[in-house]
């Protein structure tokens, strides 16, 4: 593969503030990038030399796209994998839109994890009403969740028997699903993966990562697990970045079990909200990644600077009025680092912004970020 080099144009599929965060990251790199987004106000046009507004599908735009990018990668997975597949064949493309299709779909995505000898929770794949008449007690208790366009929480649905399996069933409006058996977690972990090629592949620092309310609140570098069980993570996301044959930055996440087993959650074909802290605390950032694995470069070095925290700021930290936060704690804490999205209106639940802490270990960075947060 031979390497693109700056001022080359990149393209991305998508401008919100994974779109933001890459642009920068190419920008400083010499690159120059075009970003197709609908939205007028995408976070990452305020920093691109180009902003197709444009649907993710308009064929003038996409046609646009290819005939002046270089290489073209996208920062959410729900974009249309068959316009992926089209501008691969005039152009470089990363991820494929074939991984792209596997991500996008439950389905596909458990049995691809499983078809590269690793495992998930068990779980059964709901096509059709006659799928859920079957026996449901090995994976109840368990999450109904939709196949398709579930993030953050969003289309899943705690099940406790099988009645109410079929009657959450019905409530989705019969569209595919799995009902996946809810295991006994310790906690949750995980691990991001760029590779280029099968020589040229690396792994970040797992991340140990907390939710609230399905929304990712807190990564905690190094996760607080043994070593062996964070390499044997790293392990399995370079396993299964190799059987996807996969160009780009993967994000996997984990599940750790009570006894200390790993299972696969579910993946990202993209950099990942529990990667920011890679920013301000590793040599290489997973933005900086995604330039690279896209632009046929060895990737960058992972290592861990320092020991970090990393907390997502919602709207729901904004006043009522749309008020900004008070920011001057977080500005006068010289080891912690703000990052604004650049999104012109809060709401609860939104991702609005987030923000690290560096200290000479976990415990005192989790104490002192929790205790910013407080203050906000």
């Amino acid at each position: 593969m031979q390497a693109i080099l700056p001022p080359a144009m990149l393209g991305i599929l998508g401008g919100g503030q994974l779109g933001r965060m890459f642009v920068t990251a190419a920008k400083r790199m010499g690159y120059r990038v075009t970003v197709l987004d609908p939205d007028a106000q995408a976070p990452a046009a305020e920093f691109a030399d180009v902003h197709l507004c444009a649907a993710y599908n308009d064929a003038e735009a996409l046609r646009t796209l290819a005939a002046s990018c270089a290489a073209i990668t996208t920062e959410f997975e729900n974009v249309n994998a068959d316009a992926m597949r089209e501008l691969a064949k005039t152009t470089r493309v990363s991820p494929s839109g074939d991984c792209v299709a596997i991500a996008q779909d439950r389905i596909a995505e458990k049995a691809w994890v499983n078809k590269a000898g690793l495992p998930t929770a068990p779980y059964l794949a709901i096509e059709s009403v006659e799928d859920i008449q079957v026996e449901l007690a090995p994976y109840l208790p368990g999450i109904l969740k939709t196949a398709r366009l579930g993030y953050d929480g969003k289309g899943q649905v705690r099940v406790n028997s099988a009645d109410e399996a079929r009657a959450a069933y019905a409530n989705l409006g019969g569209q595919a699903c799995v009902l996946e058996k809810m295991l006994d977690l310790k906690l949750e972990v995980s691990a991001i993966v760029t590779r280029v090629s099968p020589e040229q592949l690396s792994v970040f620092p797992v991340a140990e990562n907390i939710h609230k309310n399905g929304i990712l609140d807190e990564s905690i570098v190094p996760a607080r697990i043994a070593p062996a069980l964070a390499a044997q993570a790293q392990q399995m996301a370079r396993q299964l970045a190799e059987a996807l044959d996969y160009v780009g930055v993967l994000a996997v996440e984990f599940f750790v079990l009570a006894d200390d087993s790993l299972v696969i959650n579910e993946i990202a074909p993209r950099p990942h909200n529990s990667g920011h802290y890679t920013i301000d605390a590793c040599v290489s950032d997973q933005y900086q990644q995604q330039v690279r694995a896209m632009c046929g470069l060895l990737p960058g070095r992972t290592d861990l600077l320092s020991p970090v925290v990393m907390v997502n700021l919602l709207g729901d930290v904004w006043q009522a009025d749309g008020g900004e936060p008070n920011w001057n704690v977080l500005m006068e804490a010289p080891n912690a680092h703000l990052h604004l999205y650049g999104k012109k209106h809060a709401r609860p639940g939104r991702k609005m912004g987030h923000y690290t802490v560096l200290a000479t270990d976990v415990d005192a960075a989790l104490e002192q970020a929790r205790a910013l947060k407080e203050t906000l």
